[in-house]
């Protein structure tokens, strides 16, 4: 998938192709530039985010659904409004409970979300 917005001053949803990047998981690259990455994730109910880390701070906005979130040591079940930080370096991931849709912010930007 070709990923050609970087930079754009206007993205629009509608443009945006998602790609499965694990059973019932779909991401849709929004809007980002070098310093950072906007994400939207969709999950099926049952879908899991696998346990990883990665050198990029990351705060995830719970737009809806319900999840079981891994951050380090502390799991905590999470809903819509609910916000999550993650510091580059953590270990987290997430089983969604609830089909739901999660929007992550990343600084700097994930290059290797570009393929």
């Amino acid at each position: 998938m070709e990923i050609n917005h970087k930079n754009q001053q206007w993205v629009f949803y509608q443009d945006i192709t998602g790609e499965e990047t694990a059973p019932g998981v779909i991401r849709k690259i929004l809007g980002f530039c070098d310093a950072m990455m906007c994400v939207e994730n969709s999950f099926e109910a049952g879908a899991a985010g696998a346990l990883h880390s990665h050198p990029h701070t990351q705060i995830t906005y719970v737009v809806s659904g319900r999840f079981r979130f891994t951050i380090g040591d502390e799991v905590r079940e999470v809903g819509a409004g609910d916000t999550l930080c993650k510091q580059n370096g953590v270990i987290h991931g997430c089983l969604c409970l609830e089909k739901g849709v999660l929007v992550d912010f990343f600084t700097p930007m994930r290059e290797d979300f570009l393929g």
